[in-house]
């Protein structure tokens, strides 16, 4: 497995996406994330868009993401589906179709411990969406980060990686029995491995995998004296 290496930033569980932001302002930086209306994602789109960033939300229900994002300004809300390609390659041209680069790609949104389940190419789901979702959209997206000319790319992993590899023999579970943790491990794996291969490969791109903290540590953060340990893990630093 390989190490994690905190990012040495002073940050830590208790630390919120607006602490980190500070009086930072990021007006004209265009920013397209998954899954930008719930959890994670939603707390992340507020804040980059009260900083000013335009941020483009990619959701699969466009009324319950408008729900969620009412009344933030600087966001524009559009339909993907990370399981349906035919929905990926729409998003992105609909992306490009503005001619306008794209400075930051939060491959954010995931589904996590799902009975099993395949999309319409026979692929299991949360391979298919929390991966390979990911890997088409960001290649669909690919001009409008080069004409970013720096553009930073982060995978949401998870510490949830340690449960599974990647299984090169049978990935699908299509003769391994299911095992619906063992399944998202292998997914999160794959993210960790894909910003891995993505800056080795392209290194002019800012690239990394992250993980948020879990409950566990947030629990932790809040005893006295307990100090506050990264909030995040970089698989793949780059200063």
């Amino acid at each position: 497995m390989t190490p994690q290496m905190p990012l040495g930033t002073g940050f830590g569980p208790r630390s919120t996406a607006r602490d980190v932001l500070r009086d930072r302002r990021l007006d004209g930086l265009r920013v397209v994330i998954t899954g930008g209306s719930a959890g994670v994602g939603l707390e992340t789109t507020r804040a980059l868009a009260s900083a000013g960033a335009n941020v483009r939300v990619g959701a699969r229900s466009q009324a319950k993401a408008r729900e969620a994002l009412a009344g933030v300004a600087n966001v524009e809300i559009d339909s993907l589906d990370l399981a349906d390609p035919a929905s990926i390659d729409a998003f992105a041209a609909r992306t490009l179709a503005s001619d306008r680069p794209v400075q930051v790609l939060l491959n954010n949104a995931g589904i996590m411990a799902v009975p099993l389940s395949r999309d319409a190419r026979g692929f299991e789901s949360q391979l298919a969406t929390n991966h390979l979702g990911h890997f088409q959209l960001t290649a669909r997206l690919w001009p409008a980060l080069v004409a970013a000319r720096g553009a930073r790319v982060v995978t949401l992993s998870s510490r949830g990686h340690v449960r599974g590899a990647i299984d090169l023999e049978d990935p699908m579970f299509v003769r391994r029995p299911y095992d619906k943790w063992v399944a998202y491990g292998q997914s999160k794996t794959a993210n960790a491995l894909f910003a891995q291969a993505h800056r080795a490969r392209y290194p002019c791109k800012r690239t990394c995998a992250l993980r948020p903290v879990t409950r566990w540590e947030r629990r932790k953060a809040r005893r006295p004296g307990s100090g506050s340990g990264p909030s995040t893990s970089n698989t793949n630093r780059r200063p």
